[in-house]
């Protein structure tokens, strides 16, 4: 076998899979694009090969993101009108450079939620899959106005370039839009654009329903959010902005950021 005529390649790859969490596509896809130089070569297959046969010391199946390959989720489209924002501007106005994803600063919005009171707001560039991940005490228009407002003052009058839209879905704590586009900073003016998707339509915010599958893989389903430091959750964030991904060419977000 390859991997047994270099053991620097196995220990590579070990690492990356179980303390840095990477897919083994994420690992050779890295090595190539870096350029990182091993004596031996192999390709994504070889790995799942060699996980099945328990060829590496330190990783198994069990350390992979994805166990087994899943039912391919259905989503059923609607065009359902969410009753309780009637208000709420639909994501069928969306522009066509939002659509197409063409341009920086249209990002997706949603909150991450487990055991307790606390939980994640996850925003998600839609062109570069940028993450922005904030912990609050809370799940309430309150928490998310709080986030954006500090947001705002962070980047002052750079807000507006970079976010220029937001699409959620309609949950109570998304519905003040009034609240949500209003600038703090400039009064009487919009800092950004919202957008709601349609109900049951997950499939519309396709790209943070992917984003919160990787902070699963730090914070899994029912744990609680509150035990979690600022600062792990900075790591998180850092992790996912400079994950190599496949459609990308093994690029990062923040590359494709830049």
């Amino acid at each position: 076998m390859k991997i047994g005529k270099d053991h620097k390649l196995a220990e590579h790859i070990e690492r990356k899979i179980r303390e840095e969490k990477y897919s083994p596509d994420a690992v050779i896809g890295e090595i190539k694009e870096k350029g990182l130089e091993f004596s031996v070569s192999i390709c994504t297959k070889t790995v799942y090969n060699y996980l099945d046969k328990e060829i590496f010391l330190g990783i198994s199946n069990k350390d992979l993101p994805i166990k087994k390959a899943g039912k391919k989720r259905e989503y059923r489209r609607t065009r359902q009108v969410a009753l309780n924002n009637l208000k709420g501007r639909s994501i069928e106005e969306r522009p066509r450079e939002v659509e197409e994803r063409s341009e920086y600063g249209h990002w997706e919005m949603d909150c991450v939620v487990g055991k307790g009171r606390a939980c994640l707001l996850a925003l998600t560039e839609r062109k570069s899959r940028q993450q922005r991940i904030f912990k609050m005490p809370f799940k309430t228009q309150r928490c998310v106005l709080d986030v954006l407002n500090r947001l705002e003052r962070q980047y002052r009058g750079k807000f507006s370039s970079i976010f220029r839209s937001i699409t959620m879905d309609n949950g109570c704590e998304f519905l003040d839009m009034k609240g949500l586009e209003g600038s703090i900073v400039q009064l009487g003016k919009k800092r950004t654009r919202c957008y709601y998707a349609h109900p049951y339509s997950a499939w519309e915010r396709g790209s943070n329903e992917n984003q919160n599958r990787l902070i699963r893989r730090f914070i899994p389903k029912g744990a609680d959010i509150g035990k979690y430091t600022s600062a792990e959750i900075e790591r998180i964030e850092h992790w996912m902005n400079n994950y190599p991904r496949r459609m990308f060419g093994y690029r990062t977000a923040n590359d494709m950021a830049a």
